[in-house]
């Protein structure tokens, strides 16, 4: 039972990730003049490929310029970023990133809306974890009392 439990929170918290990251690409899409998506189903493409490449290149590509990114103290992680998301919008039919600076824009705006929906989250598993736990009695638990 214990396999299922964490399967299922497992599965919630991808579908949560995935969910923030099409809010995310919304938002930058309404924001940022060069940025847009067609459909719904774009939309789906491109978080799911965007997850991928986040999954996959991101810590290589890190990886690689990481003495970029110690000059840089951490900025050339929004750089890494931005190059991902105007990747997505050359492959993807139906999701046009019209410039670096678009796709710089781009990845600002999912980071900070990644960063302030995970904090909510966050708050709200906070507030569920402080409830407090129910005890078996002292002596009929399953800790044997020595």
């Amino acid at each position: 039972m214990l396999g299922f439990r964490t399967m299922n929170r497992g599965l919630f918290n991808l579908l949560l990730r995935w969910i923030v990251l099409a809010v995310g690409v919304m938002l930058a899409a309404r924001i940022i003049p060069g940025i847009k998506y067609d459909t719904a189903g774009t939309l789906i493409v491109v978080v799911l490929v965007m997850s991928f490449f986040n999954a996959v290149l991101r810590p290589l590509l890190i990886l690689f310029t990481m003495p970029l990114i110690v000059f840089s103290m951490g900025l050339g992680v929004l750089a890494v970023n931005a190059l991902l998301f105007y990747f997505v919008g050359e492959i993807i039919q139906g999701f046009e990133v019209a410039s670096f600076w678009s796709a710089l824009g781009g990845s600002v705006i999912v980071s900070v809306t990644s960063m302030v929906m995970n904090r909510v989250v966050r708050g709200v598993k906070l507030q569920a974890a402080d409830e407090p736990k129910k005890r078996p009695p002292s002596g009929k638990g399953d800790v044997i009392d020595i």
